[in-house]
């Protein structure tokens, strides 16, 4: 069932009725509010459906290589199988890497038959802005109706439960948390999802304070480091110890 989202929703559904669909959208928007199953009920709304949809990401959660786009591009260049849209979904679009943006920049100048892409994105300013102008961009909001999803609830309370002893405290401690951590089972990105959400609280209420300077450093490094993991190969305990030390 479809939660939220109705003026994007009645919006798609009219352009779609009109045969006014743009090629590309660029669906914008924080995690976990519904935006990639939208855009599944939107094609399953179209017409489109396996085997003429394709659906990729991030592999192993880290970044969407050169090789996946051209898999995709490959896929749409094939005519539809049941007659209607051929589509790719392309979920946590801004960790594509900067061969792989630079790679689908055709596909979204030069559109072939009825093709339609949405990338999904809670980062779109770390994708090209050439990649972005390309598209037709909706901005998705949490919907009052729709519920947090207990299970990522508890987990990032879990995670900053561990993380708050730890805020205020030496570099011994500090070095002691990162060890502990086995990083192929916490991902970092999560770990510092959960302190931007926290130290952008604690700036809403320290805004006007002498403390509120380092809190944007601080935000601002943790915005730095997750694009360095996103693109890079760095070390994600000597990160994270990078980050804490500053606290």
């Amino acid at each position: 069932m479809l939660i939220g989202h109705k003026k994007q929703w009645e919006f798609l559904k009219k352009k779609f009725e009109l045969s006014q669909l743009s090629h590309a959208y660029l669906f914008t928007g924080a995690d976990g509010i519904g935006k990639k199953f939208f855009a599944k009920e939107l094609l399953g709304h179209i017409g489109c459906k396996f085997p003429d949809l394709m659906v990729i990401g991030p592999e192993d959660g880290k970044e969407i290589s050169i090789k996946r786009i051209r898999e995709a591009q490959s896929f749409l260049s094939y005519k539809s199988y049941n007659g209607g849209f051929k589509a790719i979904i392309i979920d946590e679009a801004e960790k594509m890497n900067i061969d792989a943006q630079d790679c689908f920049l055709k596909d979204l100048e030069e559109p072939k038959g009825q093709t339609l892409i949405i990338m999904i994105s809670s980062k779109p300013d770390m994708l090209l802005p050439t990649i972005a102008s390309r598209c037709q961009v909706m901005k998705f909001f949490r919907s009052k109706d729709l519920p947090l999803n207990p299970e990522k609830a508890k987990k990032e309370k879990e995670i900053l439960d561990n993380l708050m002893p730890v805020i205020n405290s030496g570099l011994a401690d500090k070095f002691k948390y990162t060890k502990a951590i086995d990083f192929e089972k916490q991902k970092l990105e999560d770990i510092l999802q959960v302190l931007q959400k926290y130290f952008r609280q604690q700036l809403l209420e320290k805004i006007n304070t002498k403390e509120a300077g380092k809190l944007v450093r601080v935000l601002e490094l943790t915005e730095e480091i997750n694009n360095k993991i996103i693109f890079t190969n760095a070390n994600p305990k000597l990160a994270l110890e990078i980050l804490l030390m500053e606290l």
